[in-house]
């Protein structure tokens, strides 16, 4: 079991309000590029998403469960189709998106219990609590080439030091697809 962070990320770390949903002042920066840029799989997840397990907090699940259900191409077919575990404190009913549920217990606890390969998506809060509690393998970055100077960064400033090593990194439309792993201890 691996769990697998995955973001859209400017230049300068900042993956807040990438699609401008949000209404930041900076918002919509991932989606300047062009639907090419962001559409399908671009994070090169494959079987991890036919057999694995989502991670996702409110706020982007909500945002999910309004989207993925109305589509019907292969990407989204796979989307609707992949178990969903919900991250909340208020909401308890997750039927609005097909194989959802919400989270009963801890994060961390029902993430290490987990027997398929985790992925988290958006979802800063999780992914930061992930973070804290070192369980994230890898993280996979469609970096934009923009620079924002402002707004929330997926490493802040202050955290511990993190090693990683590069597994691959290749173009994706005006983006770069790029993956790291844990560094050898």
């Amino acid at each position: 079991m691996s769990v697998i962070v995955i973001q859209f990320i400017t230049l300068d770390g900042i993956v807040s309000d990438p699609d401008g949903r949000a209404g930041t002042p900076t918002g919509g920066w991932a989606f300047r590029h062009g639907p090419e840029t962001v559409a399908g799989d671009k994070f090169r997840l494959g079987s991890t998403l036919d057999d694995g397990v989502m991670v996702l907090g409110r706020t982007t699940w909500q945002l999910f469960s309004r989207l993925w259900p109305g589509r019907d191409d292969p990407f989204s077919a796979r989307m609707n189709a992949v178990p969903k575990l919900v991250v909340s404190r208020t909401l308890t009913d997750a039927s609005a998106w097909m194989n959802s549920r919400v989270i009963d217990g801890d994060l961390a606890d029902a993430v290490g219990r987990e027997q398929r390969d985790v992925i988290v998506t958006g979802s800063l809060s999780v992914v930061r609590a992930l973070m804290a509690a070192d369980l994230i393998d890898e993280y996979r970055l469609l970096t934009f080439p923009t620079i924002l100077g402002t707004g929330e960064r997926l490493f802040p400033a202050g955290g511990p030091p993190t090693y990683l090593e590069c597994l691959s990194a290749e173009p994706a439309g005006a983006a770069v697809l790029t993956r790291y792993g844990r560094a050898a201890r």
